[in-house]
């Protein structure tokens, strides 16, 4: 299911993809899936893909938030909770450091996914 959210929302241009095993960690969620987006809109995009994907492979959602803001998105299956910030919202709130016992899962992250140094993300 986790790389099911990844692959959505990378197919929606998603970025600095993080998976976090948290299973050992807590009794909410195995996973917990963070990305970016690169505007307000985009965050709503992302969500409304990882949404559909999740729903058509017959995963039921638990829970949402914060679509509308723009800022943050929260989608809850139980299993993976997925995280989706607009990138400046995710820096300033850094939520990875509030998991940092948690295993990063290796996964594939394209080189478009990625923030460049010099890139301005507003």
């Amino acid at each position: 299911m986790a790389e099911l959210a990844l692959q959505a929302a990378l197919d929606r241009k998603a970025l600095e993809p993080v998976l976090l095993d948290v299973g050992a960690l807590c009794s909410y969620a195995d996973y917990i899936l963070i990305v970016s987006a690169r505007s307000d809109r985009q965050v709503g995009a992302i969500f409304d893909a990882v949404h559909s994907a999740l729903k058509q492979a017959g995963h039921r959602c638990l829970g949402s938030e914060g679509k509308d803001s723009g800022q943050w998105a929260l989608l809850d299956y139980g299993e993976v909770i997925v995280h989706i910030f607009h990138h400046p919202t995710r820096e300033f709130y850094d939520l990875e450091s509030l998991w940092v016992d948690a295993e990063h899962v290796d996964i594939d992250v394209p080189d478009e996914a990625r923030v460049r140094p010099d890139e301005p993300i507003y």
